[in-house]
């Protein structure tokens, strides 16, 4: 493997790796707001990669997905543990909880976004055109973390969402979706069932950063 793509590729894995695990603390410290401290006993509310690593999540999938130069790179971390019947509010607390690690990737991109787009060009003389991109494709993974983790099919983010609002009639819908949801997203991931998020990652880093 050349050098320059290998530098590349550890540089989009470990920003892959820290925004998947900000994802998940966001997730842990929500819940841990809302009176469940079951992330903070398993000492999981920690930046320390090791505690989040999902083999095939954070590293087999982004690999897969870098090296077959995919339009989009997804991948998650190990989820945080949750235990909802601890939560202070029982009617909104587990969709709080599941609205956090999104929120938080959104928040990501708002930073980094806005910061391309209100620094004085003359200050990104100091830069060179690497150190730029590498804001930019911070800004753009995070819309893709945010966005791909609405999907709602487990055990993604929207599921909860979906499963907190789909009428008591549907159950079987809930059923399935938690025993093959995993086998449908990764089918999605890999048989093009996800081409339209370039589109739409395109159009809010452009509304972000203004490039």
């Amino acid at each position: 493997m050349d050098i320059t793509v290998f530098i590349i590729t550890i540089f989009s894995l470990v920003v892959l790796l820290f925004s998947v695990i900000i994802h998940e603390l966001a997730h842990g410290y929500v819940a841990y707001s809302l009176g469940d401290p079951t992330a903070k006993y398993q000492g999981r509310l920690t930046l320390n990669p090791l505690k989040h690593l999902d083999p095939f999540g954070s590293v087999v999938l982004p690999l897969l997905l870098f090296i077959s130069q995919s339009p989009i790179l997804v991948g998650w971390a190990k989820p945080v543990p949750i235990n909802p019947y601890n939560f202070k509010d029982q009617k909104w607390g587990a969709l709080k909880v599941a609205v956090a690690g999104p929120a938080t990737n959104i928040a990501l991109a708002l930073f980094f976004g806005l910061l391309i787009r209100f620094t004085p060009p003359e200050f990104f003389n100091f830069f060179t055109r690497n150190d730029f991109n590498i804001l930019l494709f911070i800004v753009h993974l995070n819309i893709i973390l945010a966005i791909f983790n609405l999907v709602p099919i487990p055990p993604l983010d929207g599921s909860w969402i979906l499963f907190k609002f789909i009428p008591q009639r549907f159950e079987k819908i809930r059923v399935f979706l938690n025993q093959y949801g995993i086998f449908i997203l990764i089918f999605l991931i890999f048989f093009g069932g996800l081409q339209g998020l370039g589109v739409i990652v395109d159009y809010f880093s452009h509304l972000i950063t203004g490039i």
